[in-house]
């Protein structure tokens, strides 16, 4: 299957994306210092959406990526890393992918709308989901506090 940048513009702009219930983080399965969330993102025209979430706050990092089930990412943030677009450009540690006929979601952009940062994840989320014409309907919970498995 493939996405064109017509149907990917209908996704963004589809305002009755939305998410029903609270979000709690987890721990990340690899065992990194990572915690994560997946959650459906419900929509009347049947796309097949989610998100996939994740935390470091070693680092700090935060990306929320909008995946289609058979496409893979097609929208997304990563905020607290570094981005190379395909020409060789580097792009600041604030970035959006955005799907493209041309690029898929190699291609990435700072965005003006996240002026959160990224050591907080909650605010990021909310801007996030805003620009994504996302509605939450539920919270998203605060990041537990790290736990390191140093004992020291």
């Amino acid at each position: 299957m493939s996405l064109t940048s017509v149907e990917f513009e209908a996704i963004l702009a589809d305002e009755g994306k939305r998410i029903a219930g609270d979000i709690q983080w987890s721990e990340d399965e690899d065992h990194s210092p990572c915690i994560v969330f997946r959650v459906e993102v419900d929509n009347e025209a049947g796309w097949p959406l989610f998100i996939q979430a994740s935390y470091n706050p070693l680092i700090p990092r935060t990306s929320y990526h909008l995946i289609h089930r058979q496409i893979g990412r097609v929208y997304g943030l990563d905020h607290g890393q570094d981005h190379r677009n395909p020409d060789g450009n580097l792009i600041g540690e604030k970035h959006k992918h955005r799907w493209s006929d041309a690029h898929r979601d190699k291609q990435a952009y700072v965005p003006p709308d996240i002026t959160a940062p990224p050591s907080d994840p909650v605010l990021v989320w909310s801007q996030f989901c805003l620009e994504c014409r996302i509605e939450h309907e539920g919270t998203l919970a605060p990041p537990p506090p790290y736990q390191s498995d140093l004992i020291l």
